[in-house]
């Protein structure tokens, strides 16, 4: 019973189950039947224990993908481009395969994917309470109408490139000043054309730093990494990561196509600030500070690359078109409970 009760639910495909899909799970399985892409047969049982039906496959083997074709009319993607190149050929793949077939799967004994009776009885409970208004109607509207398929992206706001501490909205124009950040540029216009033939509805969010009590700098601090001077530091931007699973959710039902967010907070920090506050939330040192020219001798590639790009993020959309509320507006304000429940737990 619980089987068929399952496959005649709305569907949802995580691709790319990891913290953040994992955090998206519990927003989605009291409405809908989860499914989640993962390249890692190891993981299944952790899926299947959250409620989750996990489909083995490998972005960079398109052959691995068949199963996805027609399965779910929402799509999450939440996976990163492969690590070389300029071109993202994971999003290439995932969209072929998904093109493959616009209709989504139906029941096998022929009968249509969700009764529109049974469904409008749902809406009225669905929309009783956030966040269970989040997806479902969405995924009404495509099942009664076999509308594109619904897809969201989560690009990363690197495509900008260095903005020299200017406050940016979504209509700037990027500039990205390496591969990593090209290849979420290729796989942001390939769903833009995706969209535009109309094989599907793209929503893009544009995701800075994401914290969580478990993404915390706590190595760094304790490895003592240095960070800039405050001459020289760089504006950096956060969003914790549970306000980002539900941001990404809200964007499958109201994200309109082609469109942009910055799924951001409210914060302006630059680097060094970001780590001392971490620092004294947690009873850690503080990180030394040097010099850019420093910087550029001392520290490795990676991390010296996020040192040269500094931004601040309009959220206006985020919070006037997807009315979204974010639980902690500012990384001090998760600080702070953590810093709580820290000290009640003595």
């Amino acid at each position: 019973m619980k089987a068929t009760r399952n496959f005649r639910r709305p569907r949802v495909l995580i691709v790319g189950c990891g913290d953040v899909g994992m955090r998206c799970v519990p927003l989605l399985r009291p409405h809908a039947h989860v499914f989640a892409l993962t390249s890692h047969a190891g993981r299944s049982a952790e899926l299947r224990a959250a409620g989750v039906s996990p489909l083995v496959g490998d972005l960079d083997e398109r052959r691995s993908l068949k199963r996805l074709a027609g399965l779910a009319p929402t799509v999450l993607h939440l996976a990163p481009p492969q690590k070389t190149g300029d071109y993202d050929r994971r999003t290439r793949a995932l969209l072929a395969t998904l093109s493959v077939r616009r209709d989504f799967a139906l029941p096998r004994t022929g009968a249509s994917f969700a009764p529109i009776g049974r469904l409008r009885r749902a809406r009225a409970s669905w929309a009783a309470t956030e966040p269970a208004n989040i997806v479902p109607d969405g995924l009404r509207r495509a099942a009664a109408s076999r509308a594109p398929l619904r897809f969201v992206y989560a690009s990363t706001t690197g495509v900008y490139g260095d903005c020299e501490g200017a406050w940016i909205d979504e209509t700037r124009s990027v500039e990205p000043a390496n591969a990593r950040a090209k290849r979420r540029v290729s796989a942001e216009r390939q769903l833009r054309r995706a969209t535009a033939r109309g094989t599907l509805a793209a929503s893009i969010a544009r995701i800075p730093g994401i914290y969580a009590g478990n993404r915390l700098p706590l190595a760094r601090l304790e490895k003592r990494t240095p960070a800039l001077i405050a001459a020289d530091d760089v504006y950096t931007n956060h969003i914790h990561a549970d306000d980002l699973a539900a941001i990404l959710v809200r964007l499958a039902m109201r994200g309109r196509p082609a469109r942009v967010i910055h799924a951001s907070d409210d914060s302006s920090l630059k680097m060094g600030e970001y780590f001392d506050l971490v620092a004294d939330a947690f009873g850690l040192a503080r990180p030394p500070r040097i010099t850019r020219a420093q910087a550029e001798e001392q520290i490795e590639p990676t991390l010296l690359s996020f040192m040269r790009e500094s931004r601040r993020l309009v959220n206006r959309r985020l919070k006037e078109e997807l009315r979204v509320r974010l639980r902690y507006p500012s990384v001090e304000d998760f600080l702070r409970e953590a810093a709580g429940g820290k000290q009640s737990g003595k």
